[in-house]
């Protein structure tokens, strides 16, 4: 089995584990995917823009 790293569907770089651990989180896009029963969802379509500050 591989193992690897989960990437944002949009910008196909890296995503990161929230730190409430209930999103993965793209910087690149701005964009913090949900993770509903343990099962990341990663359409574009269901993540939440992500806040500037």
């Amino acid at each position: 089995m591989l193992a690897g790293t989960l990437v944002c569907p949009a910008t196909r770089t890296p995503l990161r584990l929230s730190d409430t651990g209930n999103e993965l989180i793209s910087h690149a896009a701005g964009l913090a995917f949900p993770i509903r029963d343990g099962v990341p969802i990663l359409l574009v379509r269901e993540a939440r823009t992500l806040q500037t500050a």
